[in-house]
């Protein structure tokens, strides 16, 4: 079968696809766009199915490996569909695009579908607003071993462009699941997972707290931290000792410091 081909922006195919920006089209279709070389192949590699791969030789900085990343996707039953340059340009969402771009099933699983390991290591973000910050924690929750991060109660969703680019594609690495609050915290329970909360309000230095075994590391939104119903819930609270005027670590970087301390305290038993 001869593979479309696509030149026009204006091309309806395309003005679908950009819809998909939008998390109400995103919700409804089941699918999220993924863009990038790199972080297609990690989908691949984690076992993500694409219904569809499109591909501009013109944009692509490694023809070879982007060709072979091509090859890949239509083994696997993707549709693939090549663009010209100002098309590709139209419906990529980041600058400096390298001519690889597929819509994929959107990330994420209902907890029920979800089976922890013993000694699960899990990562509980309520609230948080930025994509880049839940990209940013994926990432650490990928380098770290984590079993899973829960959206608690989310802002954005797992689809979102912005956090699957800013996550490097590890949103489909790493199980992830949304769920309110409350049935996150029944969920963990439920598995004999504590949950240990990032608060100022505590005089325990995260250092100083048993991150072995089953511990969810609970992290709330940017300006306003966890709510008083998720500490009210939570098994322990521990902080992030700092010295400064200001309140200068970011959510996604505190909860990289206590995953890691947590991965220490582990590698250390």
């Amino acid at each position: 079968m001869t593979d479309l081909v696509i030149t026009s922006p204006a091309n309806q195919r395309l003005k679908d696809l950009i819809a998909l920006r939008r998390r109400r089209v995103r919700e409804s279709a089941g699918a999220s766009l993924l863009e990038g070389l790199e972080e297609t192949t990690l989908a691949l590699d984690a076992g993500v199915v694409p219904f569809s791969l499109l591909h501009c030789p013109e944009l692509m900085l490694h023809p070879e490996v982007g060709a072979a990343l091509v090859e890949r996707a239509r083994d696997l039953g993707a549709e693939i569909v090549q663009l010209g340059r100002t098309a590709f340009e139209k419906v990529a969402y980041r600058e400096g695009p390298d001519g690889i771009l597929a819509k994929v099933p959107s990330p994420g699983r209902a907890l029920d579908e979800i089976a922890l390991p013993d000694g699960a290591l899990v990562l509980l973000c309520e609230g948080v607003e930025k994509p880049g910050n839940l990209g940013a924690m994926l990432r650490t929750a990928d380098a770290a071993g984590v079993a899973l991060v829960i959206s608690a109660d989310p802002v954005t969703d797992w689809g979102n462009p912005n956090v699957i680019r800013s996550s490097k594609g590890t949103v489909f690495s790493v199980p992830v699941a949304a769920a309110g609050t409350a049935e996150a915290f029944t969920w963990l329970a439920d598995r004999g997972v504590e949950v240990v909360a990032t608060t100022p309000d505590t005089d325990v230095e995260h250092t100083e707290a048993d991150l072995t075994g089953a511990v969810a590391v609970a992290v709330g939104s940017e300006k306003y931290g966890l709510t008083a119903a998720a500490l009210a819930r939570a098994g322990r609270r521990v902080r992030i000792p700092m010295v400064g005027r200001a309140n200068s670590l970011n959510v996604a970087t505190s909860a990289a410091i206590v995953v890691y301390e947590a991965v220490r305290q582990r590698r250390s038993g």
